[in-house]
């Protein structure tokens, strides 16, 4: 059961991740400008909402960090997680219900060479919102969920695999092998096993520690 709260999970954070990620390459918004002959200026998610791909970028970093941290760090990515996904989720929501014109004015500048908030907006004849705003706010509920519930739930994952152990929690152990070595070396070779270490020196040496 731990081990499924886990990769539900890290699976949320980063399918909400991922799917914010696409979202900032598509259009989001189709802007109209007046007296133009032309198609509508089309939007993407990244210029709509300037912290996107950051944002999403860093659920996913997340997501991928979470299975291989510590109960102590799990908890704090867990609130990121929920923080990231609150603010994607408000920027979202706030371009799909509103659809200011700061969403926009970076394109319509791009196209026109003009700038200026009135400017922009005098410009402007008509917004379009396509769908990908609220696959964004969907998404953003992904991210929150996958991290609230690794805040209720990361004390009883089971333990990262010993290949994720930081080196300072494995010192110990290796300075007291070589230590054991170190005041076995002063016996004859024969008084004791012949280890692995013994044969990489035979190795190092050109002999055979099959001999």
């Amino acid at each position: 059961m731990t081990r499924r709260l886990r990769s539900l999970s890290v699976l949320t954070v980063l399918g909400g991740g991922a799917l914010a990620l696409i979202a900032s390459t598509q259009t989001w918004l189709d802007v109209s400008l007046r007296g133009a002959t032309t198609a509508p200026l089309p939007v993407p998610g990244a210029s709509a909402l300037a912290l996107l791909a950051p944002l999403s970028l860093a659920a996913l970093a997340l997501g991928l960090a979470l299975s291989i941290i510590g109960p102590v760090l799990r908890h704090v990515f867990g609130v990121l997680a929920v923080a990231i996904g609150g603010v994607l989720g408000f920027g979202a929501l706030r371009v799909a219900l509103e659809r200011p014109v700061d969403a926009v004015a970076a394109s319509v500048t791009e196209a026109t060479g003009l700038a200026g908030e009135s400017t922009v907006r005098a410009l402007i004849d008509h917004i379009a919102i396509t769908p990908w705003p609220v696959v964004t706010v969907v998404a953003s509920l992904a991210i929150a969920a996958g991290g609230a519930t690794t805040v209720l739930t990361a004390h009883r994952w089971p333990g990262a695999g010993r290949r994720y152990r930081t080196d300072g929690a494995e010192a110990p152990a290796r300075a007291g092998a070589r230590a054991g070595r170190a005041g076995s070396s002063d016996r004859p070779a024969a008084s004791r096993p012949h280890d692995a270490i013994d044969s990489w020196d035979d190795l190092s040496r050109g002999d055979d520690p099959t001999a």
